[in-house]
């Protein structure tokens, strides 16, 4: 026992049980409770007429023993709570299945009751439906009954009349004006009956767009309608690529290459597809709609080219070194386009705003200064 500055030690007779067998120290004293190994009588507590070579063998082998006992402690230890947390799991997974199922349950009791809601409605609706159309039949055949009885009524009256003539002898006068119920009759009878109802198709000339046919521009107009099927087939393309790609080639870096090889190439719709691709899988790159946004100023897809610019700077934020370059050439490009499409104000400020990021930039000055003599109707020496 250490309490500096004192060190107790001492060598016992024979071996204890160092499991149950304390020290405790309580009030300045200190209170072993040993329990013997073996029962037998000591002749002394410590170990007497040992040599110090003794002494120390055990000294050493007491203190190996208790590191190895400390050792098992604390595997025993890990093991026992490797298996508390094993056990809490697997007691974890067990609630958990066991709400799953509860709540599955009830998803299917609450299916079952919205079926059976269902099918009583749709029951209903049959029944009204069905009672409808009797008392439609009913009022139908009620008419019927009611004409019927209408027309054998103005029958007997004509035939009373007639009897009448029969027995005085008296014959129907000929001439205008004159006309027996026999003709009336006839001529209700002969009405024809009323005309049924049809529906009348009108066709008109298709057009696709709103505007008249003397106010259209037809060559734009057809430019248009073809630039949109090329690109649906573009996207039909990029639904079957996507699906036959290989597990390496799901890597928007490795369409990104692809596209940009296909740039150089000059391959510029193989090059869109690509980078059509690699915005499907990734739709955070800024690099990728950069580059499409080149490949739709090489095929005059300019609102194409526009977007794309402005999504690349819209995901090159916030504005730090890193992305000055891929900044300067998202305004670039956006100002070209909306240059070739006749829109000088727009294109200068993308223009001004790529020199404020790289004022050193020779190209991109001397672009902005032919821009701005374009605007002022000036023209400038090439």
């Amino acid at each position: 026992v250490s309490i500096p500055p004192f060190l107790f030690e001492a060598i016992l007779y024979a071996p204890i049980d160092d499991t149950n067998s304390t020290a405790k120290i309580q009030n300045g004293m200190i209170f072993f409770t040993l329990y013997k190994k073996e029962v037998a009588m000591w002749d002394s507590l410590i170990l007497a007429n040992a040599n110090k070579e003794k002494l120390q063998y055990l000294r050493e082998n007491a203190v190996i023993k208790a590191h190895e006992k400390a050792k098992e402690e604390t595997e025993a230890k890990k093991v026992t709570k490797q298996e508390h947390k094993k056990y809490a799991l697997e007691a974890t997974m067990k609630l958990e299945e066991a709400e799953r199922k509860r709540i599955e349950d009830l998803k299917e009791k609450e299916r079952q009751k919205v079926t059976e809601e269902l099918e009583l409605w749709k029951k209903q609706q049959k029944d009204a439906e069905k009672q409808k159309r009797l008392q439609k039949e009913g009022k139908v055949h009620q008419e019927v009954e009611q004409l019927k009885e209408e027309k054998k009524q103005k029958m007997n009256k004509t035939r009373i009349p007639n009897e009448r003539n029969s027995k005085t002898g008296v014959k129907p006068t000929k001439g205008h004006g004159s006309s027996s119920i026999f003709s009336e009759n006839l001529k209700e009878e002969q009405l024809p009956a009323p005309r049924s109802a049809a529906t009348i198709k009108i066709n008109f000339t298709s057009r696709v767009f709103p505007t008249a046919l003397r106010e259209s521009r037809i060559a734009e107009e057809e430019e248009w309608l073809r630039k949109q099927a090329e690109a649906q087939r573009t996207i039909s393309a990029d639904m079957s690529e996507l699906e036959d790609l290989k597990e390496e080639e799901k890597n928007p870096d490795w369409l990104k290459d692809k596209g940009n090889k296909m740039f150089a190439t000059g391959n510029y719709l193989a090059a869109v597809n690509a980078y059509n691709l690699a915005v499907r899988l990734n739709n955070k790159l800024p690099l990728l709609y950069l580059n499409r946004a080149a490949c739709h100023l090489k095929l005059r897809n300019l609102h194409k080219a526009i977007e794309d610019s402005s999504k690349a700077l819209e995901l090159l934020t916030p504005p730090v070194p890193a992305n000055e370059s891929a900044r300067v050439k998202a305004y670039v490009r956006r100002g070209t386009a909306f240059c070739q499409l006749e829109l000088y104000t727009e294109g200068l400020q993308d223009y001004e705003a790529a020199l404020k990021i790289d004022p050193k930039n020779k190209t991109v000055e001397k672009d902005a200064e032919k821009i701005r003599h374009l605007i002022q109707g000036t023209t400038q020496d090439s």
